[in-house]
């Protein structure tokens, strides 16, 4: 996690924050040698606060999985894309923005993307030809196989953190929290 400008202690136990020198621009890359500092941050109330830290460990989830999908030169949002229409062979784009929790305008150019690539069928319905109903190629299927390789490796890493007698509790929550936030 990368912050500038901070100066006080962290109270987020096992985040440590790399602090800028200087005026704080190019936070979000990587250190250089003697370009930064590793000093606790005092995030007051957000410590505590379960959204920050939900999306603390999201970020964190997020990039090590962007990792592993790096390697085979694919991104992590297409892996739930791709996952997604495999599953459910003929599903519109407005139940799949729906089910992948994304707004269909960003959704939009993903699909056009894995279409342009090969790897998505789309087709406009008989009965509706504004709706589209989306399928897998193979070179979708392929790509798909690849990723959750990666994504097996990377849920492996998530499960020794967590523990798997803590996995189902903890998925249990996320869901009660995604289905009956306001």
């Amino acid at each position: 996690m990368a912050v500038s400008n901070f100066k006080e202690k962290t109270s987020v136990p096992g985040v440590t924050v790399t602090v800028r020198k200087g005026n704080g621009k190019g936070a979000g890359r990587p250190p250089r040698n003697g370009d930064a500092a590793a000093r606790p941050v005092d995030f007051g109330p957000l410590a505590t606060w379960v959204g920050f830290n939900l999306r603390v460990a999201q970020e964190a989830t997020f990039q090590a999985f962007s990792h592993r999908s790096a390697e085979i030169g694919e991104s992590p949002g297409r892996f739930s894309t791709l996952t997604i229409i495999a599953r459910n062979p003929g599903i519109s784009q407005t139940e799949l923005s729906t089910a992948n929790g994304r707004d269909k305008s960003s959704l939009t150019p993903v699909i056009e993307d894995l279409v342009r690539r090969g790897m998505v069928e789309r087709k406009r319905m008989d009965n509706d030809r504004r709706t589209y109903r989306l399928t897998l190629t193979a070179a979708g299927k392929k790509t798909l196989a690849l990723m959750t390789r990666a994504a097996r490796r990377h849920e492996r890493n998530l499960d020794r953190i967590i523990g798997l007698r803590d996995k189902k509790w903890f998925l249990e929550i996320l869901k009660r929290i995604a289905g009956e936030i306001e």
